[in-house]
């Protein structure tokens, strides 16, 4: 409950966003063409997007018309209902148990928050009792290796770094081997947001997993995209991108705590038919936990 009661802290402005529309919506008491035009206004206005909401309304128009629902409060009811539902058929898979060591792949653009969710998986992880080993990959950015280094040392997890500018997929081949040698249990595996080109980077992160594969049965067995939740519809591009050249398996969203347009936790799922894994804010440990869509649904309405 303690980590229900900060997430929806965290959800706050956006709750409060939506708060202040629906209240309005509700006081029309009756369904008619403005309630259905301020509310696509109010869920764009939040970031689901405008595909998403499109499809919301319909479906919420053909409920309203199958179950009679006349009154506001009943429509509003509905679509808190079926965001739960549908959140929930669409949870992250969980990554294979018997996997030694069990490789997380973590991408995304610089300033998303990839190092620090790294470190918080990591505590998480070593608090579980496994063993941990971090993989520096980007080695384009001195401080990125550093922040990591500093995260290993905290969290009593090995690290595995060369010098700036190497070749990222060398990084990744050491950092396996050092794993398999000391029998790691997790291996998580920093790598670059930004090169020259974005051709240039999805080309550098097809290497990495090429490599990951080849020396580790079946790795990365999990991709994690890092998205920062205050670039709001930029996140879905960024998703696209990084799902076609990596096989993302689940969403990491931060930043929540910095916008009030949680929706595009929605709009990501659908648009780009992928999961949230995990939902974080802040830089504490326990501000970074598993998505839970009625959690999700409970802290926003």
């Amino acid at each position: 409950m303690k980590w229900l009661g900060s997430f929806r802290d965290a959800l706050s402005q956006t709750r409060d966003n939506l708060a202040g529309h629906f209240n309005a919506l509700v006081g029309r008491r009756m369904v008619d063409d403005q309630f259905w035009i301020e509310f696509e206004e109010t869920l764009i206005g939040a970031d689901f997007g405008v595909p998403t909401t499109e499809k919301i309304v319909s479906g919420l128009k053909l409920a309203a018309q199958q179950r009679n629902l006349t009154a506001a409060k009943d429509v509003i009811a509905a679509f808190r209902a079926d965001v739960a539902d549908y959140l929930t058929d669409r949870r992250a898979a969980a990554a294979p148990a018997d996997a030694k060591p069990r490789v997380v792949l973590v991408v995304g653009v610089n300033g998303s928050g990839k190092t620090t969710t790294i470190g918080k998986l990591a505590e998480r992880e070593r608090k579980a009792g496994r063993s941990v080993l971090v993989v520096a990959a980007d080695t384009f950015r001195a401080a990125a290796a550093e922040q990591l280094a500093i995260w290993a040392r905290r969290v009593g997890a090995d690290l595995i770094r060369h010098q700036e500018g190497a070749d990222p997929a060398a990084v990744v081949f050491d950092g396996l081997a050092a794993a398999k040698a000391r029998g790691s249990d997790v291996v998580f595996i920093d790598t670059a947001g930004r090169l020259q080109t974005k051709q240039n980077l999805m080309e550098e992160l097809k290497k990495i997993r090429r490599v990951a594969a080849r020396d580790v049965d079946g790795a990365p067995h999990e991709t994690l995209l890092v998205l920062d939740a205050t670039t709001g519809q930029n996140a879905l591009s960024q998703a696209k991108l990084f799902h076609d050249a990596t096989k993302v398996t689940g969403i990491v969203l931060t930043k929540l705590d910095g916008t009030a347009k949680g929706g595009i936790i929605v709009a990501i799922m659908d648009q780009v038919d992928l999961p949230v894994a995990y939902v974080g804010y802040g830089e504490r440990v326990e501000q970074l936990g598993n998505f839970d869509p009625k959690d999700f649904v409970e802290a926003l309405f």
